[in-house]
């Protein structure tokens, strides 16, 4: 059986303002909670103006603080932006806050473009030290050693869980070689899933955190109460995916009826490349979807992003999701 587990990028939507879109984050998850969701992950991006989550600890610790028994975590922190000491001290400090509901979820990419990077007053080649700069955090979070110059306080001892993150080949051999477990962004770069689980559950080596591969999957899903709904519902998500094709950034766009007046035939194909993990339309259509994807891949968990313009409609999807997985169990416990 697997578990199900909300991504969310606090997505600010057009008219709309970091606030409200935070607050939203907080409802959707009070709301995952109530539904059986497992995780609940934000993710760190700069200089986009419709992502209120780049403050990614500080937003972790508002959505622990108004939940109480969901998992809080990030999707991911992009380590090459800090030192491994900064973020052991955060998420020591949240796992003192929350003991036992902080997940650390680490990826290699900046999370933003090279101009920003260097706003971020980070050398752009930090990205070739992300195995040690992991090791290193998982030192920090470690118990203290003797002889042990610098500790995290809080963190040391704390033993908040990390992810290894990827959309590639690189971060399944890492998370392998390091026994740790493995979220694929499936969600928006599918191109090398297959290979990457191949390579990540062969290679794999336990460890103290980890004793044999646990693979997670990132896709979309816009459910709705009729097949038409959903689809119209998706059509933010694909204009989104488009304008930054076309180098435009902005605010999560509402949805239009006909998405194919949106864009040309080469920009369709690119987005549905891209999104080809998606899962869309009605209960039974997202079920059957979600069925095969699940009896292909084997993932032991599911990460849904639903970026839903509306925030009512994003909590219907996520119900609907929710009495998904409840047939699954069902059908799986027979």
């Amino acid at each position: 059986m697997a578990d199900f587990s909300v991504f969310d990028l606090a997505f600010i939507t057009q008219g709309s303002n970091p606030s409200e879109a935070l607050h939203h984050s907080l409802d959707l998850a009070q709301h995952a909670e109530k539904w059986g969701y497992k995780r609940f992950w934000v993710a760190e991006h700069h200089n986009m103006p419709g992502i209120a989550s780049a403050a990614t600890a500080v937003v972790i610790c508002y959505v622990a603080g108004g939940t109480q028994t969901i998992r809080v975590g990030s999707g991911g922190i992009m380590l090459p932006n800090h030192s491994p000491l900064v973020i052991a001290e955060q998420f020591g400090t949240l796992e003192s806050l929350y003991p036992g509901r902080i997940d650390l979820g680490l990826g290699r990419a900046p999370g933003t473009d090279q101009r920003t990077l260097r706003s971020l007053r980070r050398d752009p080649n930090n990205a070739e030290r992300f195995p040690q700069d992991v090791q290193e955090l998982q030192e920090l979070l470690g118990p203290f050693l003797p002889g042990q110059a610098v500790q995290a306080t809080p963190g040391t001892g704390t033993k908040v869980p990390i992810w290894i993150l990827g959309s590639s080949l690189f971060g399944a051999q890492l998370a392998a070689v390091l026994g740790l477990p493995y979220a694929f962004a499936s969600h928006f770069a599918p191109g090398d899933l297959s290979p990457a689980l191949d390579i990540y559950r062969s290679e794999f080596r336990p460890s103290a955190q980890l004793d044999k591969p646990r693979v997670m999957l990132g896709v979309n899903v816009f459910a709705a109460d009729k097949d038409d709904e959903a689809r119209k519902l998706f059509t933010s998500i694909q204009q989104s995916f488009t304008n930054m094709q076309r180098g435009t950034r902005g605010q999560l766009p509402p949805p239009i009826n006909d998405i194919a007046d949106f864009w040309s035939p080469l920009e369709e194909s690119q987005a549905k490349e891209r999104l080809s993990c998606s899962f869309v339309g009605s209960r039974k259509t997202v079920q059957k979807g979600l069925e095969e994807f699940l009896d292909k891949t084997d993932a032991d968990e599911l990460m849904v992003a639903s970026a839903i313009y509306d925030h009512k409609a994003r909590l219907r999807s996520y119900e609907i999701l929710a009495d998904i997985q409840q047939a699954l169990d069902r059908k799986l416990a027979r």
